[in-house]
């Protein structure tokens, strides 16, 4: 009796699996554009910087990690969340090079009473502070008097939304990240399909690339149209 090979239909779907993707914070592949000029002029004058601390807004990534990371290997920076400041005691070592990236500053999660101290310590001592945040702390709601005042008065540095050159420059930047080439037919697609922001932008190329794995096809632009169900 023959042995009839399955459908693709029936074929099972292959089973994708949760790979980390390697993503470059290099300077040279940085972004730039119009949305993210002024971020990354701010980060390229350093040490002229307007004050010893300074503040990167924007939302979910737009790009606020990378220029920090090209800070950092700058300015010799450690790396700390600001999730994880829990009291005083470990302030002294955030800043021994001279120079701290305090991450993710958001709203009611972190230690006030700890970054007032860090804010105090690195002016008395002269080090360098850069702030991340997705939201400006003069809308959040702080407890601490004195540090409320402090991170108004920090200057701050907004990274805006993509536009349409900078969103298509994304998509393609993190296809390549994943060793994908893609056409531009998929990159304009995406363009106008998905949520106009880097988080989007991201979602849409590992829902893709997940997609592709499990059906064993290539990312195209018509598995893009299945996947975001085209008109």
């Amino acid at each position: 009796m023959p042995i009839v090979s399955p459908s693709a239909a029936q074929r099972p779907r292959q089973l994708a699996l949760a790979l980390d993707h390697a993503e470059s914070f290099a300077r040279e592949d940085f972004l730039a554009g119009p949305p993210n000029e002024a971020a990354l002029a701010l980060i390229e004058r350093w040490p002229d910087w307007p004050d010893r601390l300074m503040l990167l807004v924007g939302p979910e990534g737009s790009g606020k990690s990378h220029l920090a990371a090209i800070w950092a290997r700058a300015a010799g920076a450690r790396f700390m969340a600001a999730r994880a400041l829990d009291g005083t005691h470990q302030l002294p070592s955030a800043l021994a090079t001279g120079a701290l990236v305090l991450e993710d500053l958001s709203p009611g999660r972190f230690d006030e009473r700890a970054l007032f101290h860090l804010v105090n310590l690195a002016r008395e001592d002269g080090a360098y502070v850069l702030l991340t945040a997705r939201s400006a702390p003069a809308a959040w709601k702080i407890e601490v008097p004195d540090l409320a005042s402090r991170l108004r008065a920090v200057p701050a540095s907004t990274l805006a939304a993509p536009d349409d050159a900078l969103l298509r420059a994304v998509i393609v930047k993190l296809f390549a990240d994943r060793q994908l080439a893609v056409d531009e037919s998929l990159v304009a697609f995406l363009t106008t399909r998905i949520e106009r922001s880097f988080a989007g932008a991201r979602a849409a190329v590992e829902a893709l690339d997940r997609e592709a794995l499990g059906r064993q096809r290539a990312v195209t632009r018509s598995l893009a149209g299945e996947l975001f169900r085209e008109p």
